[in-house]
């Protein structure tokens, strides 16, 4: 545990981590009804994504951390000192993210293909209820 531990608060997964916990934030302000979970007002097609950007983005960014939290740690375990640790952790990162953006990708693609309608954003036979603040100012 305590290598999770020191991975997660080390370089270079510790931009990732900061990521996950501005991620976490903004999904607890979505859960508290502060935020709307389309609050970004941006569709994730332009991104190569069929969904809301605050979905895909998390999505990314929470495989990313887990891919570049786990290789962090096999590398410590490999015995790799020095120049090449680094090395090979800086490389790490851009091939975590890579590959998140890719399996998100392909993720999203799958939902598309099983669910004709889509994922649709803030309809009135939503599930998910409106910011207080939203309701208020209508």
């Amino acid at each position: 545990m305590d290598e999770f531990v020191a991975a997660a608060v080390g370089c270079p997964t510790l931009v990732l981590s900061t990521a996950v916990a501005a991620v976490i934030g903004f999904w607890v302000l979505v859960l508290c009804r502060a935020v709307a979970p389309d609050a970004f007002e941006a569709d994730g097609a332009a991104l190569g994504f069929g969904g809301p950007v605050a979905v895909a983005a998390s999505v990314v960014i929470t495989v990313a951390w887990g891919l570049d939290l786990v290789g962090t740690v096999l590398l410590g375990r490999a015995g790799l000192t020095g120049a090449w640790f680094l090395l090979l952790s800086l490389v790490l990162l851009p091939c975590a993210l890579s590959l998140s953006w890719l399996l998100t990708k392909r993720l999203f693609d799958r939902w598309r293909r099983t669910h004709p309608m889509g994922m649709r954003r803030g309809s009135a036979d939503s599930a998910v209820p409106e910011p207080d603040s939203a309701r208020t100012a209508a």
